[in-house]
């Protein structure tokens, strides 16, 4: 094909017509009821797409033509209509578009092209941290820490709010950047006035966040991706990509009583991870979707990530007008969703036949039942019946990692009796504790951290009202939460507490201890705050194995806190639940919470609320009064948020002394000519990692270590530890992220045996020191890096700065046995080379010990499909095996031979200006 498709046509929706490209002008009946919901949308990306320098007519013809059992080998360019960022990504993003306007002055090109092209949306969610808890003015103190600890980081997007076009900014304390998304900023369908004529298209978007994927629930095609790759998609560049495998998953049935759409949710992600999706798109079909309730379908595409799948898409149908007129939308956006949806046979109507699909699962949810999933991966669900038993199994597992006491006597003995809840007489090491006005014995498996948190589930009004509803029985009964549990609140939208207090269930919430902290996503990212200093001591005196349950999608080791060491995601109610009981040790289908004041067992049975009364309560006190009320002046923000002074000009003035934000260095002595790709010679391993490492591992986002590298460049900028503040919030300074980069607590180094954190051995020395100064070490003696690592590598969040301080460190190449999508995707965009081992063989298998000396030769200027990777030990004896080369597509390779995404662009736009 090599002449433009001529399938434009128009909708009239009440007295305007609407310009469309309509996928029925040009592909048959039976191509468009073949085909995927998903892959249409984006089939009329390409269409109306189809006049740029990145679509041909051959990609439209292979889209109509999916073959939905062959292995993606044809690439296509998606060019999403909006990108939505959060500050911890969005900080360091526009960090970078300040950067690439010094460096293409720099190239005497014109720095005004640095510019977003489609609107940007940032939401300030991930940097309220729980200071303060347990208390009615917690919400202000931690406002208040908040604003001091940011001031520079937002007096910066107050910036590039003024500086750059195309760019708003939601505040802090205004809700969770997903749920924010969800019930106000999704078009779901783009209607847009230009020259005089009006034009319909359908929302899509990429996200600086891996959970960008809630969205889906809506029927708006979109996902994650890096930093890197949502700066270039701000930039005019499209998304490639190989026009993937999609998976149906049909739902039937209902959910039945007791069980919540985060049992669904855990159910889903464990048969998927099981499945295999990783890189695919997962799409929700079947007649059981018009029972399923649009906030259950968003928690079910929240979750994507969880089970690798690059989007979780639900058609749109009667059930998502009603949730946009409940949410407030205008009736005018209603009609043009409906009319467009309809037209482009986009529609989901029950009884229509099913799409092609690559593979295909199937689920009852009438069989789904309570579960939690941990303690370290939200794939691993435990049935709520089977979890103290599993609990006690991998305690036992982390049991066995305890030193002996100082006087030798071993730490398996029991000293505390009885567990706190229950007669079970497992092993446990107790402590003493005296807080606040209280005295108690903490254990092995208590729970220490109980935090309703994250747009996974507080933006769906069922398990927010179960749990609230379960407070208030639980209050009748005399029920209160254990002293040592830190309890917390933090909704994902204002709207949510305006219904808890219209239903008159906020109170009790907060008589279990469980008052609002904050609008953000708080614990889940690992914002959890400090524990009190006596809990803390015992914790760390004692070496517990303490616990926490939260609300969350995310319990990667290392990530809720850093003292806890087993972490669990569970539904709010349950979350309610545990920490009532105080302790992972406790069976909740058979033992008791607690005693009422008569000395009565009360069991969880005995307090939790039915489907119907959760469902009355969301009906009465639930209107679209609340959401247009909560989103009327979203993006005007506080006091706090109008009072920061923004700094003028075009071109940021860089601060040398500010720890916050900085020029990275990543075109320095860039030119316009594009490098060759060489060989990489006698490279060192920096780190050997084994399966399932994530990006929390690799860039952590919690509290930074003042013994830490990175905690000792701030002391020595004269800041005290309690100024900290966290990793993900000082992303903005490179220097702070490539000392943390490798620096989780829970990173387990093979190059550095019998340790946890940030240590790795330095050849050919064997001196053991900070990952940081092996890798400076190297720098300094003119050594390349690379990474080893297993399964999964890279699992996790959407975390640009795991590629940037991989780069930062020196690290040419990651050699793994298999990487997460978004995370290969981010060590491309900044010229880092992902290799893979050939099927069957891993670092263990070859015997690589990570001592020797690695040369990766056959690259061919990064077009090379295999190459061949020599690693020779220090006695001259080598190993030859081959590698394959993960560059997907022909524009991944053109990235990789820029040095990157950022630089390609430079290169493009220093060539037009």
């Amino acid at each position: 094909m090599s002449r433009s498709i001529d399938c434009q046509s128009s909708i009239q929706v009440n007295d305007r017509s609407y310009h469309i490209y309509s996928l029925s002008t040009m592909a048959s009946p039976a191509t468009l009821e073949r085909l995927p919901y998903a892959l249409k949308i984006l089939l009329e990306n390409l269409l109306r797409h189809q006049a740029s320098a990145y679509v041909s007519q051959d990609d439209i013809a292979a889209l109509c033509n999916w073959d939905a059992n062959a292995e993606p080998d044809i690439e296509i360019a998606f060019t999403p209509a909006r990108v939505i960022l959060q500050d911890f990504t969005g900080v360091p993003a526009v960090v970078d578009l300040a950067a690439m306007r010094d460096a293409m002055s720099a190239l005497s090109g014109n720095p005004d092209l640095i510019n977003p092209l489609a609107p940007v949306e940032l939401v300030i969610d991930h940097s309220v941290q729980v200071d303060k808890f347990g208390s009615a003015s917690a919400l202000e103190e931690n406002n208040d820490i908040e604003f001091e600890r940011n001031q520079e980081r937002y007096q910066f997007l107050r910036w590039g709010q003024s500086a750059f076009s195309n760019f708003k900014v939601v505040p802090p304390n205004t809700g969770i950047v997903h749920q924010v998304n969800l019930e106000y900023l999704g078009r779901v369908v783009f209607g847009e006035q230009r020259d005089g004529q009006w034009y319909a298209w359908p929302d899509t978007l990429v996200g600086t966040d891996s959970h960008t994927t809630m969205i889906n629930g809506l029927g708006v095609l979109g996902w994650g991706v890096g930093g890197i790759e949502a700066e270039a998609a701000m930039l005019g560049q499209p998304v490639t990509m190989l026009i993937p495998q999609v998976v149906g998953f049909k739902l039937e049935g209902s959910l039945p009583e007791g069980s919540t759409a985060t049992d669904l949710v855990l159910t889903v992600t464990q048969m998927l991870r099981e499945h295999g999706v990783v890189g695919k798109f997962v799409e929700f079909f079947g007649d059981g979707l018009s029972h399923l309730p649009l906030a259950d379908r968003a928690t079910l595409g929240n979750m994507a990530p969880e089970y690798g799948a690059t989007c979780a898409i639900f058609p749109v149908d009667a059930e998502s007008l009603r949730y946009l007129r409940a949410s407030g939308r205008s009736e005018e956006q209603i009609q043009l969703v409906e009319a467009y949806m309809r037209h482009q046979q986009l529609f989901r109507e029950d009884g229509a036949p099913a799409a092609d699909y690559s593979s295909s699962l199937e689920l009852d949810l009438g069989e789904v039942l309570p579960s939690i999933a941990g303690p370290s991966r939200p794939q691993d669900r435990i049935l709520l019946s089977a979890a103290k038993q599993t609990f006690q199994r991998d305690c036992d597992q982390q049991l066995a990692l305890r030193q002996p006491r100082n006087n030798g006597e071993e730490r398996f003995a029991n000293e505390g009796g009885d567990t706190a809840v229950g007669n079970s007489h497992w092993d446990q090491t107790c402590a003493p504790v005296n807080d606040r006005g209280k005295s108690y014995q903490l254990k092995d498996g208590a729970v220490v951290v109980a935090a309703i948190t994250s747009c996974t589930n507080t933006s769906n009004p069922a398990v927010m009202i179960a749990a609230a509803l379960l407070a208030r029985n639980a209050v009748a009964r005399g029920l209160q939460v254990k002293p040592w549990v830190k309890t917390s609140l933090a909704p994902g939208s204002r709207v949510v507490t305006t219904y808890l207090k219209k239903a008159g269930l906020l109170d009790d919430l907060e008589a279990l201890g469980f008052y609002v902290v904050g609008y953000g996503c708080t614990t889940c990212i690992g914002n959890s705050g400090p524990l009190p200093e006596a809990i803390t001591r015992a914790i760390q005196d004692n070496d517990l194995a303490v616990c926490s349950v939260l609300s969350g999608n995310r319990n990667f080791e290392g990530r809720i806190h850093a003292d806890v060491k087993m972490n669990y995601l569970a539904s709010p109610p349950l979350v309610l639940a545990y920490a009532l009981a105080g302790s992972m040790n406790v069976d909740l289908s058979r033992d008791a919470l607690g005693e009422d004041p008569h000395g009565k067992p009360v069991h969880l049975k005995d307090i939790w609320p039915d489907s119907r009364e959760i469902h009355d309560f969301i009906a009465a006190n639930i209107d679209a009064g609340m959401f247009r009320k909560s989103y009327g002046s979203v993006f005007a923000g506080d006091t706090r948020w109008n009072g920061i002074d923004i700094p003028a000009g075009q071109k940021f003035a860089w601060q040398a002394d500010s720890s916050y934000i900085q020029n990275p260095p990543y075109f320095e002595n860039m030119s316009r000519e594009v490098p060759t790709i060489e060989a990489i010679r006698d490279a060192r391993c920096l780190v050997k990692l084994g399966d399932s490492i994530t990006t929390d591992h690799i860039s952590p986002a919690g509290n930074i270590d003042p013994d830490s590298p990175a905690g000792q460049y701030l002391q020595d900028l004269g800041i005290a530890p309690e100024h900290f503040n966290s990793y993900g919030s000082r992303r903005g300074n490179h220097q702070v992220m490539m000392r943390g980069t490798f620096a989780n607590v829970r990173l387990k180094n093979q190059l550095a045996p019998g340790t946890e954190g940030s240590h790795t051995t330095h050849f050919p020395s064997g001196e053991l020191m900070s990952i940081f100064a092996a890798a400076m070490r190297y720098q300094q003696e003119k050594v390349p890096l690379l990474i080893l690592g297993g399964k999964e590598y890279g699992t996790g969040s959407s975390r640009d700065w795991a590629a940037k301080g991989t780069l930062l460190l020196g690290a040419k190449a990651v050699i793994a046995q298999s990487f997460e999508r978004i995370h290969r995707s981010n060590l491309i965009g900044m010229g880092v080379l992902p290799l893979v081992f050939l099927d069957g063989e891993s670092a263990d298998s070859l015997q690589l010990k990570g001592n020797e000396r690695y040369t990766i030769a056959g690259l061919d200027d990064g077009k090379a499909k295999r190459v061949k990777v020599t690693a020779t030990a220090d006695d001259g004896s080598s190993t030859e095996f081959e590698c394959r080369v993960r560059l997907d597509t022909p524009q991944e390779v053109e990235y990789y031979r820029h040095g990157g995404i950022l630089h390609y662009v430079l290169r493009q736009l220093a060539g037009t200006s």
